[in-house]
């Protein structure tokens, strides 16, 4: 059962997505919320899997929350889903940054929401590719850092070329089948490349290959 916690400003949006994933036998909603502040109360009272999170609301907004929770010891198991009306790649950017593993929106499909949340708890596929797609052609020229640098050389080959994939939005299936290996070999390189640069997550590592370059090799 994948535990919830939803949190958007608008009520009549809460009672629309509440009704959907609680149609489902996996899903269940645990909470609601109105802002940013409740958002991280309600993930240290109830430590659900996921929190599905607006990015624009009153008092916290959504990116803030997100970096609160997780950057809490005893929240590490929580993930969190930004949900939001605006496709503007700087929020989506923020977003991952402040340890948002997926990000959401709100005209997406009801499949594609539910679907969005099992691939989260699954810890595989991140973004869509055409959201990825945007935030490389938007970021990947940005400088890099000496420490994002300095962790890229740190990787083998392989594990270069397998964060590359993983920024493309590929799922660990997907790579497997791009660099004709098995599922659970592409699953060790990209859990050893988040274990060598220090990333939390997929996002933490799609983040990493952005700022050191090795996003760049995928355009």
């Amino acid at each position: 059962m994948i535990r919830v916690v939803l949190v958007d400003d608008q009520a009549l949006i809460r009672s629309g997505i509440r009704a959907l994933l609680d149609a489902e036998d996996d899903i269940v909603v645990v909470a609601e919320g109105t802002d940013g502040v409740e958002a991280v109360a309600l993930a240290r009272e109830h430590c659900p899997d996921i929190v599905l999170m607006d990015v624009q609301m009153p008092q916290l907004d959504g990116i803030e929350a997100t970096r609160r929770i997780t950057g809490d010891p005893e929240l590490s198991e929580v993930l969190v889903v930004m949900l939001t009306n605006y496709g503007i790649d700087e929020y989506v950017f923020n977003a991952l940054r402040a340890g948002a593993c997926g990000f959401v929106m709100k005209d997406t499909e009801p499949a594609d929401l539910l679907q969005a949340l099992r691939v989260a708890m699954r810890g595989d596929a991140l973004l869509s590719p055409a959201v990825t797609r945007r935030l490389i052609s938007e970021f990947v020229a940005r400088p890099e850092t000496p420490v994002d640098v300095a962790a890229a050389a740190e990787l083998t080959r392989r594990e270069r070329e397998v964060v590359a994939l993983v920024a493309t939005g590929l799922s660990n299936d997907e790579i497997a089948a791009h660099m004709v290996i098995s599922p659970m070999t592409a699953k060790t390189h990209v859990s050893r490349a988040m274990t060598k640069v220090g990333a939390r997550d997929r996002a933490g590592l799609v983040v990493f290959a952005f700022r050191s370059g090795l996003a760049a090799t995928t355009t």
